[in-house]
């Protein structure tokens, strides 16, 4: 969790324009195209998403969904890795060898206006779309890195997205068997996003970024479920991704009833 979200090139303008800043607009219109109209964008395809970052909080870039630690020794381990950094435990950041140097040096925010998860029921799994009652979009926290390619100079940004133990909503859909507790993806409230991209100069420092990796409030959430997004009857990226759809055998065992 998370692995997939809703990021579209118009929510993306609507952020820059909304902070009144010109050049950010400027930036983005000559940085995002079709392609990057992300009704659904599956972290295991690495897209590229709009992230502003702690070195520049105010000039968004593009950077590729799958952190590369800057240890990365060659493109194979890189290709290898990301896979297993889309997403970051929060509770463990500072600690893992993957994530440390990001969390006391790089974090970002990655603005979505929802993301997906999966219930399962029976021998089946089913597509939900969360998103927030109150905003039509919000920032998830995140850890980026600036790898280089020694064979070749290439120069890939990558980040990751940080997760927080699950409210009783996450809990109730993200219920994988084969996952040891659910989790979610952290939301930071609006007057948190400055805080998170702060610098990290004492304990106290981490402390303060640390009481941000909690569950977003559940009642401030609303979910539905959608198409199927994944495989060969899958929608994938398609502007209807996140709309309802009726599974009639979850009426008797929906996850939100």
């Amino acid at each position: 969790m998370c692995y997939g979200t809703k990021a579209r090139t118009e929510m993306n303008l609507r952020i820059a324009k909304s902070r009144g800043d010109r050049s950010a607009v400027d930036k983005l219109n000559a940085l995002l195209h079709p392609e990057l109209d992300l009704h659904f964008a599956n972290g295991f395809e690495h897209p590229q998403l709009v992230v502003y970052t702690d070195a520049a909080p105010r000039e968004p870039e593009l950077m590729s969904w799958g952190l590369i630690p800057a240890w990365v020794k060659d493109r194979a381990q890189a290709d290898e890795i990301r896979n297993r950094t889309l997403i970051a435990r929060g509770e463990s950041m500072f600690e893992k060898p993957s994530f440390r140097a990001a969390a006391e040096n790089r974090r970002c925010l990655v603005f979505v206006e929802g993301f997906y998860e999966h219930h399962h029921f029976g021998k089946r799994t089913y597509p939900y779309f969360i998103h927030l009652k109150d905003r039509p979009h919000f920032a998830l926290a995140g850890l980026w890195e600036d790898w280089t390619d020694k064979a070749t100079g290439e120069r890939r940004r990558t980040f990751s997205i940080v997760t927080s133990a699950p409210n009783d909503l996450l809990r109730r859909i993200h219920n994988n068997p084969k996952i040891d507790g659910a989790r979610m993806p952290v939301i930071l409230a609006e007057a948190d996003e400055e805080q998170w991209l702060a610098p990290v100069n004492s304990a106290a420092d981490v402390d303060a970024l640390m009481r941000l990796v909690r569950p977003y409030p559940a009642e401030a959430m609303a979910a539905h479920p959608v198409a199927p997004l994944l495989g060969k009857a899958g929608s994938g990226n398609t502007e209807h991704a996140s709309e309802r759809y009726e599974y009639p055998e979850l009426l008797l065992a929906d996850p939100l009833a």
